[in-house]
C-alpha cells in the first residue's frame, strides 16, 4: 500500500524544496478546502505537497489551488492529546484514545485490546531502536506521536479502509498509509474467536494467549510488519518521499515480523528465521532465473505485480537477512546512503544497481554467496 502511493508521488512531483509554513486554499471535487503545512515538494508545474501538523501529506495540483499565504512561523506538530482529539473528529462515533510514549491509538474495540496494541508497538519501537543503534545507524525521535486506528471488527474496518484500499480491502488485515502516516487495523481476537472455540478475549493476558497461538502467528506478523514500516519512516531510517527500493523496505519489515509474545518488555524474535518466507524462497529457488537478483535490485516491478509477488517478497526477506548477517557494516552504510537521499527524486535502474554494487561489490559474486549461505539456514 505505502509503496504504491510513494511510486505515484515520485512520478508526479519534482525535487524537494524546503519552505516555511503555507496556508493553501483549494477546491477538490467541487468543494472548497484549506490546509496549513510545510512544503515538502513543489513541482515545476506549480503542484504542491505539504505535511500538516498531524504528519499527513497533502498533494494539491496547480489547477486545484485557489490561494496561498506564507507564514514564517515554524510548523508545530500536534502533541498526543491534541492529535487524538483531531483524529477522533475524522472517525465515526464511539472511538476513544489510548496514548503511550510514542503512539496515539484511536479505537472502538475494548480498552484492553487497545492497551495490548500499545504494548506491542512500544516493544517493537524499543527493539527497532536498539537493534539499529547497536549496528551504528542513527535512529531519531519521531517528530510527533505515531497514530494507529484499531477497529472493533472487520466490517467497521472495511467501511473505513475501502476508500484507501479499494478492492484489495478484503485481503488486507492491516496497512500503513504513507499519506496519512497511520496504521489501520482491526481487533484480531475476533478473528481468533471465529476460528476456535474460545470467545473474544477480554484482558491483556487472555489477548496475549489468544494471539500467541500458532494459527494467529501470521496475523500478528502482519501488524508488526506494518508497524515496522511506520517506525522506519518516522525515525529517520527511511525517508517518506525518498526513492527507497521496495525490496529493502519490505525486507526490513519482514526481518522484524517474528515477534516473541512471551515477554512483556523484550522482543526476542528480532532477526529470527522467518519460516514462511524461507520456505517460499526455497520453493522459488528450484526454478529461480539467473537474473532474479538483478531484477529485484534494479526496480520495484516484481513487488508490485500480482504474479510472482510472493516469490519476490521471499527473496527480499532472504536478501535482507543475508546482508544483515553476513555484511552488517556494508548494509548499514548502504542504509545511510539511502536515508540521505532527497525526497521526490526517482532513480534510474542503473543508478540503483550502481549504489548497491558500490557497497556490496559485484551482484553476480554476491548472488553466489547469497544462495550458498541461504541454503544452510535451518
Amino acid at each position: 500500500m505505502h509503496r504504491i502511493l510513494l511510486t505515484f508521488l515520485l512520478t508526479l512531483l519534482g525535487p524537494f524544496s524546503a519552505a516555511a509554513v503555507e496556508h493553501v486554499s483549494f477546491r477538490r471535487e467541487g468543494a472548497p478546502a484549506q490546509v496549513s503545512g510545510q512544503i515538502v515538494v513543489e513541482a515545476s508545474d506549480g503542484g504542491l505537497m505539504l505535511i500538516d501538523e498531524q504528519g499527513k501529506l497533502w498533494t494539491i495540483q496547480k489547477n486545484e489551488q485557489i490561494s496561498r499565504r506564507k507564514d514564517e512561523q515554524p510548523l508545530r506538530r500536534l502533541e498526543a492529546k491534541e492529535l487524538g482529539e483531531a483524529v477522533l473528529k475524522e472517525l465515526p462515533p464511539g472511538f476513544r484514545v489510548h496514548t503511550t510514549a510514542h503512539y496515539v491509538i484511536c479505537y472502538n474495540t475494548s480498552a484492553a485490546y487497545a492497551e495490548w496494541c500499545g504494548g506491542l508497538f512500544e516493544r517493537l519501537h524499543r527493539a527497532f531502536t536498539n537493534f539499529w543503534t547497536r549496528k551504528g545507524l542513527e535512529v531519531k525521535d519521531a517528530q510527533g506521536p505515531m497514530v494507529a486506528l484499531v477497529f472493533a471488527d472487520k466490517a467497521s474496518y472495511r467501511r473505513y479502509a475501502v476508500n484507501e484500499l479499494g478492492d484489495a480491502v478484503d485481503s488486507i488485515i492491516a496497512y500503513y498509509n504513507l499519506n496519512t502516516n497511520r496504521i489501520v487495523m482491526y481487533d484480531l481476537t475476533g478473528v481468533q474467536a471465529d476460528r476456535a472455540e474460545a470467545p473474544r478475549r477480554g484482558n491483556a493476558a487472555e489477548i496475549n494467549a489468544s494471539l500467541a497461538r500458532p494459527e494467529a502467528a501470521n496475523l500478528v506478523a502482519t501488524i508488526v510488519h506494518e508497524a515496522t514500516h511506520q517506525i522506519a519512516y518516522n525515525c529517520g531510517v527511511q525517508t517518506r518521499l525518498a526513492d527507497v527500493p521496495v525490496w529493502l523496505s519490505e525486507g526490513i519489515a519482514m526481518y522484524f515480523e517474528t515477534p516473541d509474545l512471551s515477554g512483556s518488555r523484550t522482543w526476542r524474535g528480532v532477526g529470527a528465521i522467518n519460516r514462511n518466507r524461507l520456505d517460499q524462497f526455497r520453493r522459488y529457488s528450484r526454478t529461480r532465473p539467473a537474473d532474479s537478483l538483478q531484477k529485484l535490485l534494479s526496480d520495484d516491478d516484481r513487488l508490485q505485480k500480482t504474479e510472482g509477488i510472493l516469490d519476490a517478497y521471499a527473496e527480499s526477506w532472504a536478501l535482507t537477512y543475508y546482508l544483515i548477517r553476513q555484511r552488517p557494516k556494508d548494509f548499514v552504510a548502504y542504509m545511510k546512503a539511502l536515508a540521505a537521499k532527497s525526497p521526490g527524486l526517482k532513480e534510474t535502474s542503473q543508478e540503483r544497481i550502481q549504489l548497491f554494487e558500490q557497497h556490496f561489490g559485484s551482484i553476480k559474486r554476491l548472488d553466489e554467496d547469497f544462495i550458498r549461505q541461504t541454503s544452510k539456514l535451518k
